[in-house]
């Protein structure tokens, strides 16, 4: 079966002294300390370890020969997002990771599919970054945080930049970053395993309530890591949203149920139960495969938790390829010839 990873990192293998670069902040660099290893590192501090998989394409084709992965749709790693910065620098620094996307996809065009980052603390740059990154970049999409500098997604100033990916026919993927409650979640990586799916749910349920999802109707939004935690609480959210109208019902009159038909997920859950309620409230025409790859935290290989499980090969297809497909506004013929007969065959 055609498999496309909607969910996996990649940042460049260099780029010059950001300090230097800009004269101020603690930007994030690498320091490629002994072969096939990096160290991640911010004013001096070391914070994560990655591998070559990271940069370097065909360790990554390496990879995905032996998982089957046809195709990888590749983004930013969120700690390079830069929301912090002055905008015109994070604008800089955006169109250097943007490019180097682009060239990874020049060399594998029917292995590579590229999401940009913008910054987002500019409305105005951020569309500008937006429609070179779709129209000169050929992206279909970009990803973005959960928060820009604490301010949720429903924020007026942001409406601009969906309304132009609305627009252009661009996707927006919503990856968790600078969680809530990370001074209550520093131990035990709490930030990580309880603080995510719950930056998740935040960021949903405030492009739902915040009336977003109604005024962009046909704009495609995808969460990293299933939903969060949105599925399992949305009884909760839509209980309150009907007892306490005078509070949750202040920007939009829509359930929060309806996000159900609105938004895609990946399938980064780590585990068959766990999907399989996903799966039955979105349904598998709205969870598509994303693995993390190649953190920690990522499904190894990718895939295997759909295969495994009890489900026909239609859905299985669907999950692996055709709901990332729908997303990015694609068809399986964009990613070349024999991704095209491989999916027509299944």
């Amino acid at each position: 079966m055609l498999k496309i990873d909607m969910h996996t990192h990649i940042l460049p293998r260099d780029w010059p002294d950001l300090h230097d670069r800009y004269g101020y902040g603690e930007w994030i660099q690498l320091n490629h300390h002994e072969p096939g290893k990096a160290e991640m590192h911010s004013g001096g501090t070391v914070f994560r370890i990655i591998d070559e998989n990271c940069w370097d394409a065909d360790a990554r084709l390496r990879d995905m020969e032996r998982s089957g992965v046809n195709a990888q749709v590749i983004c930013t790693i969120p700690v390079l997002f830069s929301y912090w910065a002055e905008a015109k620098d994070a604008l800089d620094f955006s169109r250097l990771l943007n490019d180097d996307i682009a060239e990874t996809i020049r060399r594998h065009p029917n292995r590579f599919i590229g999401l940009g980052t913008v910054p987002m603390q500019s409305t105005d740059l951020a569309i500008e970054e937006l429609e070179r990154c779709v129209n000169e970049l050929g992206f279909p999409g970009i990803q973005i945080g959960s928060n820009i500098n604490e301010r949720n997604l429903d924020d007026d100033d942001f409406f601009p930049v969906f309304e132009a990916a609305q627009d252009l026919g661009a996707s927006v993927f919503v990856h968790p970053w600078k969680m809530l409650g990370q001074n209550r979640t520093k131990d035990h990586w709490l930030t990580w395993l309880v603080g995510m799916p719950a930056e998740t749910t935040l960021a949903i349920c405030s492009l739902a309530m915040g009336g977003v999802l109604d005024r962009l109707p046909n704009l495609r939004f995808g969460f990293a890591h299933g939903g969060g935690s949105f599925p399992l609480t949305v009884d909760r959210i839509v209980h309150g949203f009907e007892a306490r109208p005078d509070l949750c019902q202040t920007r939009t009159n829509t359930p929060p149920s309806e996000v159900f038909n609105r938004i895609y997920v990946d399938s980064a859950l780590h585990g068959p139960d766990s999907l399989g309620y996903v799966i039955s409230r979105f349904g598998a025409d709205r969870v598509c495969l994303g693995s993390d790859y190649p953190f920690p935290l990522g499904e190894i290989p990718p895939g295997s938790i759909i295969e495994a499980m009890d489900l026909d090969d239609a859905t299985k297809q669907r999950l692996l390829a055709g709901t990332a497909l729908d997303f990015l506004g694609m068809t399986a013929a964009d990613l070349g010839q024999s991704s095209a007969e491989q999916v027509s065959k299944a």
